[in-house]
């Protein structure tokens, strides 16, 4: 087995592509060495020290190291534990199963959308699913939609995105721009 390694736009992660899936569906970031209690391959990332986020996606894993920490040392240690885990065919969560970890407060809606623009809504979300998603995951991150009120459009970036030094610019030129092209309600785009 050989773990492919990628650079992202912050240079404080790298993207592990083990040649398999991660994740079944959907996406797991963990922020913090209690966080990652949930999966014995985070925890594994985590104990190596300098570790401030581990991010799984489909097919890849985003690791965030601490400002000032060197890549030079941990990486062999993160390649290592990758192919640890996918070699002995461990579960990546502990009990075998994703449904007992609880999603934590970040993830939830700053802005309840109201029932009349659920037609901007799906279209919003349509965007993100189609050509928002693929990019940013493309860049060892994800993003999640945290509610649309009065024009403004409230996303979060996770995984590699989260702590990189152009989030704003990708959220702002990037995104925003795509999303009032194609929907003219929106106004705005706001990190939640």
């Amino acid at each position: 087995m050989f773990i492919e390694t990628e650079t992202t736009p912050n240079p404080a992660s790298l993207k592990f592509l083990p040649g398999r899936q991660v994740m079944p569906s959907g996406t797991r970031e963990f922020s913090s060495p209690e966080a990652a209690e949930a999966s014995p391959l985070a925890e594994a990332i985590f104990d190596t020290g300098e570790v401030v986020n581990v991010f799984f996606g489909a097919d890849f894993i985003s690791v965030t190291i601490a400002p000032g920490a060197d890549w030079s040392a941990l990486k062999p240690q993160v390649v290592a534990i990758l192919l640890d885990h996918f070699i002995s065919e461990a579960p990546l969560f502990a009990g075998g199963s994703a449904m007992g970890i609880s999603i934590p407060a970040e993830d939830e809606m700053v802005v309840d959308d109201d029932p009349a623009n659920a037609d901007i809504v799906a279209q919003i979300s349509e965007l993100l699913e189609t050509r928002i998603r693929p990019a940013v995951a493309g860049d060892g991150g994800d993003i999640a939609y945290r509610g649309f009120k009065d024009g403004v459009v409230y996303l979060t970036l996770q995984g590699a995105c989260s702590g990189c030094p152009s989030s704003t610019a990708t959220l702002k030129h990037g995104i925003e721009g795509l999303l009032k092209h194609y929907i003219p309600e929106v106004t705005e785009v706001r990190a939640a």
